[in-house]
């Protein structure tokens, strides 16, 4: 690998600059959900334990530049000393002589590094400020390496820089199934509409062996097949595309598997009446709403004699049943094989998390990601500065 790991770092003595994601649900001034402050207790741990000063750096909402007192970190240090099972000292402006002053054990928060307009700028002279306040650059952030912001990518030039234990874990996880697999590899690709993942349809169809298209941008890739699908989600006007997608894939080898039976309804609702018909039957009334379950049986065998699985996506409309019954069955399926040690199985992307969570499917999948936006565009062959930074 291109990049340091904690493991390289001598940290004794050294305050870390550490780049985390604590960007968390709250409610009424409380953390609702601690899954993104749970994982970077790892990486806190260990340069603790190694002698170093962890000093976090982390955004929280969307403030663009200005001071907005709703966005303050300084709420979050409860939860984050509950996670630590220490005490956090928040600091609002920072300066190295405040960090010496403290203990060499402790854990120290920085407000919202996007209260000042030159961290999303990337302002040379950001990059140089943090960088004064430390000695070594931890980056954690996986989930914000698609930005080139002060604090994800332009510090990283200033100190001697390295992966935090989240970040060497999610690295190590997308290299294992996009950049060296093992074959064969399947991609199931759900969702709304191709026009947000194009790039990823595009990319995939070189690198996969098999890739199965679920959800609105299924209908698609029927309609543009000249397949009526009545009333169901499509994007008609991207057809073409749709088409040049298939061409490509067939050139590359790469098998597309997409609905040959679909669950269509009247109405979209929980419980709506439905019916099971095959895919070039959709009633011109009708929407279809899921996969069925030949399409499933279809799947399942192509995940059978798999070894490498990367997952973005429903296959339908999972958030209502019984329009989650193919995501779930598919999801049960890859948890399955992930747990008897036969696939190598990585999702990510928000929906995703939330199918598999609500399949009971997650907690054996091999690795999922937490990051939305930098696992997309990893996935679409992107380079991420945020990871870039740390291979100079």
């Amino acid at each position: 690998m291109a990049w340091k790991t904690l493991d390289d770092m001598d940290l004794a003595g050294k305050t870390v600059l550490t780049r985390v994601d604590i960007n968390v649900p709250m409610e009424n001034g409380v953390v609702t959900d601690d899954t993104r402050i749970r994982r970077i207790v790892p990486t806190v741990a260990d340069i603790r334990a190694k002698g170093g000063k962890p000093v976090l750096l982390a955004h929280f909402g969307r403030p663009k530049g200005q001071f907005v007192p709703e966005m303050s970190l300084a709420p979050l240090v409860p939860a984050l000393e509950a996670a630590f099972g220490a005490p956090v000292t928040f600091v609002e402006r920072p300066s190295r002589e405040a960090l010496d002053a403290l203990p060499a054990d402790a854990i120290v928060l920085v407000e919202n590094t996007r209260f000042t307009p030159m961290e999303e700028a990337n302002d040379p002279q950001m990059a140089q400020f943090l960088a004064s306040l430390g000695d070594v650059y931890c980056n954690d952030a996986f989930s914000a390496a698609h930005r080139a912001h002060a604090s994800t990518e332009g510090v990283a030039h200033h100190l001697p820089s390295c992966a935090g234990r989240l970040m060497e874990a999610e690295l190590k996880a997308l290299e294992a199934a996009l950049s060296n697999p093992v074959r064969p590899v399947v991609a199931v690709v759900g969702g709304a509409k191709v026009s947000t993942k194009l790039d990823l349809l595009g990319n995939l169809v070189a690198k996969v062996d098999h890739l199965v298209i679920g959800g609105g941008m299924a209908n698609t890739f029927l309609a543009a097949q000249g397949i009526d699908v009545g009333k169901s989600l499509a994007e008609h006007e991207m057809a073409d595309t749709a088409r040049e997608i298939l061409a490509k894939a067939e050139a590359a080898g790469c098998e597309i598997i997409l609905p040959v039976d679909v669950v269509v309804a009247r109405e979209f609702a929980a419980n709506a009446a439905n019916e099971t018909v095959p895919a070039d039957a959709c009633p011109a009334d009708a929407m279809i709403l899921d996969a069925g379950p030949e399409t499933v049986a279809r799947i399942t065998a192509t995940l059978e004699a798999a070894k490498t699985l990367i997952w973005n996506g429903p296959l339908g409309a999972f958030e209502i049943e019984p329009f989650d019954a193919a995501t779930n069955a598919a999801a049960a399926r890859a948890a399955a094989l992930s747990k008897a040690g036969k696939l190598v199985s990585v999702a990510g992307g928000g929906d995703t998390v939330a199918a598999l969570n609500k399949a009971g499917a997650a907690e054996d999948f091999t690795y999922i990601s937490t990051a939305g936006g930098a696992f997309l565009e990893w996935m679409e062959g992107k380079v991420l500065p945020g990871v870039a930074a740390l291979e100079n």
